[in-house]
């Protein structure tokens, strides 16, 4: 399956919330996400531009593995994904297969749906929790994404091709140079 995805920032969640709701978007996930990315101690899976991640969200627990295929306009992957049952054994298998945990973190999701456009609000918590609120639109093309970002009052260029790595680094660097 093809994931195409981009990050805004700056989001009056409450505002964007109500209209959502307006165009007849429903809310389908509220909650905690905790999530793992395993490596090879070689890195490999990141040197092939993939991201192997094991994340619970709410009850559920999903193995995905993800290779970015383009950052032009949006982030783009080849994304594959499968419900597990138990994590920690999940965790263990990964172990025994040389993998171990690259990076995790957790955060807080609000979700909402209209036909196949996925809109999720996330807020870091932990080591990341200086991260500010932001929005994610996830749809088959970015033509779909810039029109759903335009009814929500949003232009083509506040739709970011970035990464959670990106986003850690702007505001890492942001927050370095107003120190400064």
């Amino acid at each position: 399956m093809q994931e195409v995805e981009v990050k805004i920032l700056n989001v009056n969640r409450p505002k964007v919330e109500e209209e959502l709701l307006r165009l007849g978007g429903r809310k389908v996930f509220d909650g905690n996400i905790e999530t793992f990315f395993f490596d090879f101690k070689n890195g490999s899976i990141a040197k092939a531009k993939g991201v192997l991640r094991l994340r619970q969200e709410g009850s559920q627990i999903v193995l995905t593995f993800k290779r970015i295929i383009s950052t032009q306009g949006a982030k783009v992957a080849e994304e594959h994904s499968v419900e597990v049952s138990d994590i920690d054994e999940m965790k263990k298998i990964f172990q025994l297969l040389g993998l171990s945990v690259k990076e995790s973190n957790q955060k807080q999701r609000i979700s909402y749906q209209i036909d196949n456009v996925h809109f999720d609000f996330d807020r870091y918590e932990g080591e990341y929790n200086y991260l500010p609120e932001f929005m994610e639109i996830e749809a088959e093309d970015l033509e779909t994404i810039h029109k759903y970002a335009k009814l929500l009052g949003f232009k083509p260029e506040d739709c970011l091709p970035w990464s959670t790595s990106d986003l850690i680094k702007h505001y890492a660097d942001k927050n370095r140079f107003e120190k400064s």
